[in-house]
């Protein structure tokens, strides 16, 4: 009864499988709305190999079926990931949905039918625990670039203060501040963030609007207190010199007590190994010799 469900089960699934494959050949994968992205122009090269390879599949055979997934809060949540992580470049909504799909559903059903087909032997929760692998993918991705971001960030923004106000001072606007930072800037990420407010500003919109939108696109508390603070003085006309540098004395401030907290937490995280690992090692130097003697000794 057993192999006779299984028969079934595989025919079905390699119907299912000969299906899709035959309407994602027969179906339009260029479609405008699928594909349009945010900049309006082709996407980057993404940092990951393993998306690059994956993209020619994502186009041919899930893209069109991430379209077809409307939920609004779920796109908002996916957008936001992209963003935060500065992936809007590399990704849109629909080829992260797209990866989700190949990755976490279509993979391992293939998987399923090649393994009853061809008596693989590979155990069912196997495939099941690739397909949770794969779905889960692009989140691990963007979690870990977000992360690289935010360290890049926070360790760049004081110093990046800093240099405003000297500007500042020395009499250039703080747009004019801006820019010449960008200049001097490489291979950073908060300066690339602020080249994106210039161009936004430079296309028409107001400072205060730019900024704001650079808080979005980090989601970092640093830089949102940091916007806020110089929108602030912007409206109630303070010397913005002297903001940036309350601001940056600030921000070194909260840098010293995170890394005070991380030297108690790294202490802490100490005890466990010790307890386990150094100290029986130390009672066994320091008491088996006097084991020993006292064991040998008595006969």
């Amino acid at each position: 009864m057993l192999e006779i469900f299984l028969l079934f089960s595989g025919l079905g699934l390699a119907a299912i499988s000969v299906y899709l494959f035959t309407s994602a050949l027969l179906t339009n994968n260029t479609d405008a709305n699928a594909l349009a992205w945010a900049s309006g122009k082709e996407p980057v090269r993404s940092k990951s190999g393993f998306i690059n390879l994956s993209r020619p599949l994502v186009h041919n055979f899930t893209l069109q079926h991430a379209a077809r997934i409307k939920s609004k809060d779920y796109r908002k949540r996916v957008e936001k990931k992209l963003l935060t992580a500065g992936l809007s470049g590399e990704l849109n909504v629909d080829e992260f949905i797209g990866l989700q799909i190949l990755w976490g559903i279509a993979a391992p059903l293939v998987l399923i039918v090649l393994n009853l087909a061809l008596q693989l032997g590979y155990p069912n929760w196997f495939c099941v625990f690739m397909g949770a692998i794969g779905w889960y993918f692009p989140n691990v991705y963007c979690r870990m670039q977000t992360q690289s971001r935010y360290v890049s960030v926070v360790a760049d923004l004081p110093f990046f203060i800093d240099l405003l106000a000297l500007s500042t001072e020395a009499g250039l606007d703080f747009v004019g501040a801006i820019q010449r930072i960008v200049e001097k800037a490489e291979n950073s990420v908060l300066a690339s963030e602020l080249n994106t407010v210039l161009n936004d500003i430079k296309l028409g919109s107001a400072r205060a609007d730019a900024l704001k939108a650079l808080a979005r696109r980090l989601d970092i508390s640093e830089v949102t207190s940091f916007v806020a603070v110089v929108n602030d003085a912007d409206y109630t006309g303070a010397s913005i010199s002297q903001v940036l540098k309350d601001q940056s004395q600030q921000m070194r401030l909260e840098r010293f007590v995170r890394a005070e907290k991380a030297g108690a937490r790294a202490s802490q995280l100490m005890l466990l190994p010790m307890i386990l690992f150094v100290m029986p090692a130390v009672f066994i130097v320091v008491f088996a010799p006097v084991i020993l003697q006292f064991y040998y000794g008595g006969r």
